[in-house]
């Protein structure tokens, strides 16, 4: 994409192309590499021509990620060339906010292996939430957080299962009445994360209609689109906020009742998946993974999530003569869909088993041409949002691995990370600027042209707030004294802070953000609200401070609250432990605000 400001002479210049004739040919990846790997591998020619082809928007964001690559394979150079055997432990600062001690020689190049070209996510890496809780700024909160015992996995894991309802006849809704909720489905669930193709949409649609379910993958699947469009529609009236009269308010009942029949079906069908190694089986499994989504409960639809992608990657490793292309093209894209879906959890819950898609996911081509919107400009939109989001998850799992992992996080070492959050930093503003112009967004609390513009700006300011935390660690572990730090530590610190508060003051009913991640938004949300309280005890960061941080504890609760009664049939416990959270530390801050004044 070009700003208006680029002249025709500009665009028609010769460069050199960022990969080579044979895989753009193929449509594959390549790493710019002289040879490239892949070609070295099938020992074909690898020739680089002079000239750049035109592009679409898809390889113009292939090709972001490809430079990224390249730039941290010349970071990790020059992160190892600048370690040595007898590095000197103390460059550690003593007072880290998160400290393991010293430096693994496992990241000093002894023993690492180059997984570089994989956007990974290192167990237990010390950025989720919990280990936000065991900062020593909050050791004089034991009451508010201690004691509160505030253990996701413990909570979601002891939480009553699933109820079922015995044996019944099967739903029905009039042929209208389906057709509407497949639509809600298309526009919502596969419009996020395309995997099915509209022929098949429509086979299934007939199929409802027809009401002749059995005891079959299809009848499976049909009823589990089903269950996910009540689920789309029924969000949709909460984004909307609005306010129901006694009739609309019977219909919302209706809807959530008939997605809890057609969900309890499909669920009663789910063994089929289970035992089946087929694409239709492993879009049940993914289905169901998104429904448990949508009803808070977050360990079964990590569960299934993880089935779908271990599924799916079998059946990608293997040459299937009977699988068609679009076969082939709905599992590539059911696993992009589980490896965003799958960082998203352990982002949180980062000791959770990994499935491994990650570590394959640079042989995985990108998503390319497949059918699963009615009009040409939604499916076009849909195609560009599913890239703008796997691209993004890829540079959250890089940032997350480069300065967070255990053991090995140069976020940790302040002699180290600040040249990674400098070329972190310069990686998110080119995947935010290369957005095509329906998604576009300004850094700031203006509305934006679409939803799913909303939905990246929120990615965007959750990525530069991590990507700029180890300065905000710096500032507080030298407390009232980081006046005397280079300046850069208070630049930094103020850059995460604001990503931060704009995060959660941005925070609106997105139908994807409701649908997919509301115990990922409530963690994510308390890590906001504690991590404001930690600043405020700082005089220094609290000049960067106004009195709207008083307001963002309210309306995170406003917000979290009222998606906790969307879904029906129970509530999770880690959400309403995040909501607690958020209010006591509200109250703490506004304590703190008044007995230190404004400006101070």
């Amino acid at each position: 994409m070009m700003s208006p400001g680029h002249s025709n002479e500009t665009h028609k210049r010769k460069r050199t192309s960022l990969a080579c004739d044979p895989c753009r040919n193929r449509k594959v990846r390549c790493d710019g590499r002289r040879p490239c790997t892949t070609c070295a591998q099938i020992g074909t020619d690898c020739v680089y021509g002079s000239e750049a082809i035109n592009k679409s928007k898809s390889d113009l964001i292939l090709d972001v990620a490809i430079r990224s690559e390249n730039l941290l394979q010349e970071l990790f150079a020059q992160l190892a060339a600048r370690r040595s055997p007898s590095q000197n432990p103390s460059a550690i600062s003593p007072h880290a906010v998160i400290s393991p001690g010293t430096v693994s020689n496992a990241y000093r190049g002894e023993g690492r292996p180059d997984h570089i070209s994989n956007a990974t996510l290192s167990p237990f890496h010390a950025s989720t939430t919990e280990s936000i809780l065991s900062w020593p700024q909050f050791a004089e909160f034991g009451n508010l957080i201690k004691e509160r015992g505030f253990s996701v996995f413990r909570l979601e894991s002891t939480r009553v299962p699933l109820a079922h309802r015995p044996c019944m006849v099967q739903p029905y809704m009039p042929k209208q009445d389906v057709e509407r909720t497949v639509r809600s489905f298309e526009r919502g669930i596969n419009f996020w994360y395309p995997t099915m193709p509209r022929t098949m949409t429509q086979e299934l649609q007939t199929l409802i209609i027809s009401g002749t379910f059995d005891d079959s993958l299809p009848s499976c699947l049909a009823l589990l689109i089903m269950a996910l469009g009540c689920a789309c529609e029924l969000v949709g009236f909460f984004a909307r906020r609005e306010t129901p009269n006694a009739s609309e308010a019977d219909s919302q009942r209706q809807k959530r009742l008939m997605g809890e029949l057609y969900f309890d079906s499909a669920f009663k069908k789910i063994y089929l998946a289970q035992a089946g190694f087929t694409a239709e089986a492993v879009q049940c499994l993914f289905f169901t993974g998104l429904y448990f989504s949508f009803l808070q409960r977050p360990l079964q639809a990590w569960s299934f999530i993880s089935a779908a992608a271990t599924k799916c990657r079998l059946l990608l490793s293997y040459d299937v003569p009977e699988q068609t292309p679009e076969q082939l093209e709905c599992l590539r894209r059911i696993f992009w869909s589980c490896y965003i879906l799958e960082s998203d959890f352990l982002a949180e819950l980062a000791g959770l088993p990994q499935t491994g898609i990650a570590e394959i996911e640079s042989s995985i081509p990108l998503p390319r041409d497949f059918c699963t919107q009615e009009s040409e400009n939604d499916q076009e939109q849909s195609s560009l949002y599913f890239l703008a989001c796997i691209s993004m998850r890829r540079l959250l799992n890089r940032v997350h691995d480069l300065l967070y992992a255990r053991d090995a996080g140069v976020g940790f070492d302040n002699h180290q990370f600040p040249s990674v959050v400098s070329e972190l930093a310069y990686q998110l503003d080119e995947w935010k600027d290369l957005l095509p112009f329906s998604f576009q967004f300004s850094v700031n609390l203006e509305p934006t042209r679409t939803e799913e513009g909303a939905f990246l700006r929120q990615r965007y300011l959750t990525c530069k707030s991590v990507i700029y935390r180890p300065y905000l660690t710096w500032a507080l572990s030298n407390g009232d004294a980081v006046e005397k730090c280079p300046s850069i530590v208070y630049e930094g610190s103020k850059l995460c802070l604001e990503a931060c508060w704009m995060h959660a003051q941005n925070l609106r009913n997105l139908p994807h953000t409701i649908m997919v991640d509301t115990w990922i938004c409530s963690l994510s949300m308390a890590s906001v609200i504690l991590i404001t309280l930690a600043a405020s005890r700082v005089r220094p960061l609290r000049r960067l401070m106004s009195s709207s941080v008083l307001d963002i504890g309210p309306h995170l609760n406003e917000l979290l609250t009222q998606w906790t009664h969307i879904p029906g049939g129970g509530t999770s416990p880690s959400v309403i432990e995040s909501i607690g959270l958020i209010e006591n530390v509200s109250t703490l801050l506004k304590i703190t605000w008044n007995e230190n004044g404004v400006g101070e």
